[in-house]
Formats: C-alpha cells, structure tokens, sequence
C-alpha cells in the first residue's frame, strides 16, 4: 500500500556520521536510542540492560561514564554487546580518552567544558585513532555562564550559539565526524531551538525532549515535541528521555516514527477505544495482543474492532483484521478481504497464531 501524498514527510539534508556500525543522518533510517541506569561498573547488570534495549530495538544505547572504574568495566561491556555504545562524558577529558580507548562507538562531550585545548586535541585523537564519532550534547539545564548572563535565561538562541561555539572548536582540530543535539525540558523551548540549529547547519541532529517526566506525561511531551520536528523532517537520531526502564524509551521511540511512518518495526495494532457497541472485551484483548505479539519484528498491521461500524472499514486497510461480531461469531479479514468467522474461541491465541503466520510469510517474502 504506498503511502499518500499528504504523508509524505521531507527530511532535512544532513550529512552522514556513523556511530559504529549505525549510520546516523544523510540518507540512513532515523535511529533510536536510550541510556542505562546501571552502575556502569556493574558490567553484569549493564550488560543486561543493553541487551534488553537491544532486543527492544534500539539501534545505539548510551551509557555514563563518570569514574575511572566506569570506563575500565566499558570494555567488558562493549565487548559482549552488538548495539554500538555512545559513552557519557561530561568534564574529564581523561575519561573521553579512556572510553574511545575501551571500544566506544561515539563520545558525548561538550569540547568547551573539558578544559584547555590541548586536553581538546588529546580528545580529537583518541576519537580519530579509534573511530569514534562524537554528540554534541547542549541542555538548557546546563548552560555557559556568559550565554545566561548574555541572554539572561535559556533560549533558542542561546542553545544554538552554545552548540555552533562547540562545533567550531571541533572543526578547528579538523574534526568534523559529530552530531549535535540541544535539548531542553521545555517543548517550546526545544522545538524552538532544534528548528533555529537546524537552518544554521548540515549536521546530523540528535533530537529529544530533556527530563521529559514518567511514562505518561513524558510520553505525551517527547511526542508533542519529537513529533511537530520529526513531521518537519528535522532529526536523525531520537531519544525519549522518560523515568522509566529504557526499554520503554525504545518502544516509545519506535512507535513515534512508525505513527509518522518513517519506521517499521513489529506489528502496529489499530484498536478502538471501546464502547456499549462493543461485542467481546477490546482493552483487554488489546493489552494480552500487545504482549504476545511483542516478539514480532516484521512490520505488519492488526486491527481489533469491536463492532461493525467501523470494523470492516479498518479491516480493509490491514494485513490481519477482527471485527466483533453478534452471539459471539466475529469476522477475520486477511489482507482486507474476508476470510473467515470466529465462534466461541480465544480470539488472542487466534490472532496471535494469524499474525505469526503472516509475519513469517512477510519476511519470507522480503528474502
């Protein structure tokens, strides 16, 4: 089913970086990432936690590295994960050596906040020598003291000139191998400053909403925000920064693009909300879908429609469809077309098995 015209989504020329074996800008799929929440000197846990995401879909995790002992235990870790590592650095200079040294794919790092530019250049040639990329990482939260006293309080303009300032110092010691992110927790204030960086340079973006709050609410703001610079084709790489398990940033990540259809990854279930018309129990059969199916990774659509309002219509437009039916008999579409009914049987273990039998089908297909 090609995609209309009103979806058709223009992304920004940007050049292309790479983070390991991860393309991020240029003509390369918008990337998802999250970050532990380990003790980065726990490799055991760490590496737990990595895989986990992994196997979520992250494409790249970031871990912090604050200590000596995190950047030590950063080479057992890289090297019993496959998803390329980005190592958090924030001051010491030593630690970015450390971690280019120990397998990290990319440094975060501010070049301007670790010191002189000598411990600059140490840093550009630890990541030239072991071929790291490097993330700008500007956060209204921590800003330069002379930009606040400059502009008074965080600000697009502020963020941006922060970031340019770093790039600059980058390209000085003829590095040119990073992204740039300017994150805020603020969903004007971001949107507002990745649009302005986004005119003022050709760098590949990393885009996020900062300290976006729990699952719910930080779900509602990185989507708000992430999506209006996402429809605008602005990003390459997402995070969505949630206090939660970062299993549930990559799900989130991977369900905002596919709603914008820039990625495709496992089934999207289109469900109704419920109501009286309803004749077997949506949510319920929704949320027991939602878990059995999670080990699908071949794009697919499955619709669930309690009632034949809307049901056949949504059927139509699906690879698997449920319509519910009266005197518990209920309709399944395959391929939008009428295949067969559904009386008086689980109708999760049903579509799970319909569902798993189109996604072999698919991916054979794509061989």
């Amino acid at each position: 089913m090609s995609l209309r015209p009103y979806r058709d989504i223009q992304r920004r020329q940007s050049r292309k970086v790479m983070v390991g074996k991860v393309a991020v800008g240029g003509d390369a799929p918008i990337s998802v990432q999250t970050m532990t929440n380990t003790d980065t000197a726990d490799v055991t846990a760490t590496v737990a936690q990595i895989r986990a995401a992994e196997e979520a879909g992250a494409d790249i995790v970031r871990v912090s590295c604050p200590r000596e002992d995190d950047t030590r235990a950063l080479k057992d870790i890289v090297r019993q994960v496959s998803v390329p590592i980005v190592a958090d650095i924030h001051f010491h200079y030593k630690r970015a050596i450390e971690a280019a040294e120990a397998g990290a794919a990319c440094l975060r790092i501010n070049p301007g906040n670790i010191g002189s530019d000598d411990r600059v250049r140490e840093v550009v040639k630890a990541a030239k020598d072991h071929g790291c990329s490097i993330r700008i990482g500007v956060n209204a939260g921590s800003l330069e003291k002379d930009l606040l006293e400059k502009y008074g309080e965080p600000c697009p303009e502020a963020l941006v000139e922060s970031a340019l300032h770093h790039a600059r110092i980058l390209e000085d010691h003829g590095f040119y191998e990073f992204k740039i992110s300017v994150k805020a927790s603020d969903v004007f204030l971001a949107v507002a400053s990745y649009q302005k960086l986004a005119a003022a340079c050709d760098y590949p973006l990393h885009i996020g909403i900062t300290e976006a709050g729990g699952l719910r609410m930080g779900t509602v703001k990185s989507s708000i925000g992430l999506g209006r610079l996402l429809w605008g084709g602005i990003g390459d790489t997402i995070r969505v920064s949630l206090s939660a398990p970062p299993v549930e940033e990559v799900k989130v990540g991977f369900d905002m693009l596919k709603a914008l259809g820039l990625r495709q990854r496992g089934v999207s279930v289109i469900s109704c909300p419920s109501c009286a018309r309803q004749n077997f129990d949506v949510i319920k059969t929704v949320e027991a879908l939602e878990q059995r199916l999670a080990h699908i990774t071949t794009p697919m659509t499955l619709s669930v429609i309690g009632c034949v309002v809307n049901g056949p219509g949504e059927a139509r437009e699906t690879n698997v469809g449920l319509t519910g039916g009266g005197n518990n008999t209920h309709q399944i579409y395959l391929e939008g077309e009428q295949d067969h009914r559904l009386k008086d049987a689980d109708i999760v273990e049903h579509l799970v098995k319909l569902a798993e039998r189109k996604a072999a089908a698919l991916a054979a297909a794509e061989k």
